[in-house]
């Protein structure tokens, strides 16, 4: 018999009070460091601003790198990644905000990365349902850089971090951005 584990219903962030780019992740008694957009936590996104969007967020889904690991452990629905993966970054685009097959004629973010930022992405439904022109795009939970240096407005962990934390999580479950 399997025993039936609770999943988290909150990831909680925090930026830190000396540098608006750096943050705490909390979950129950689990706390990790986090990056965060170069401009910080705002109350009002804006496409570009590198701003990390406050409020609350479902986490969607995962993608993952199939050539760099397997999929990640999580109750999320987990897919995995291709080089045609992209992600429509235009606000003037009807897929604005949605994932797009690669080549594509509009902005977009090539979700096949060399680094290792989407090696493991969360999707949250950040401007999604809805999505609204130009409020932002692409807003994931990912893989941070070694050093934490800034995203262009998600939110990013350490690649142990992000398994265990996905390990913890499933469909329902928010991400909630303190400003």
């Amino acid at each position: 018999m399997t025993a039936h584990r609770k999943m988290a219903d909150t990831l909680e962030v925090r930026a830190c009070p000396r540098d608006r780019t750096k943050g705490i992740l909390r979950v129950g008694q689990i706390t990790v460091p986090c990056a965060l957009g170069r401009s910080g936590i705002v109350t009002r996104k804006k496409e570009g601003d590198g701003a990390t969007p406050a409020g609350r967020y479902e986490l969607l889904h995962v993608y993952y790198r199939p050539d760099r690991g397997l999929p990640p452990p999580t109750e999320l629905p987990c897919y995995s990644l291709s080089p045609s993966s992209g992600w429509c970054d235009d606000p003037a685009h009807r897929r604005y905000n949605r994932p797009v097959d690669l080549p594509f004629d509009a902005g977009h973010e090539k979700m096949w990365r060399e680094d290792r930022l989407y090696n493991v992405v969360v999707v949250l439904d950040c401007n999604m349902s809805p999505a609204v022109k130009g409020r932002g795009s692409a807003i994931f939970f990912h893989i941070a850089r070694a050093d934490y240096s800034p995203t262009e407005g998600c939110v990013a962990v350490a690649p142990a971090h992000m398994r265990l934390l996905l390990s913890l999580v499933g469909v329902g479950t928010n991400m909630l951005i303190v400003p």
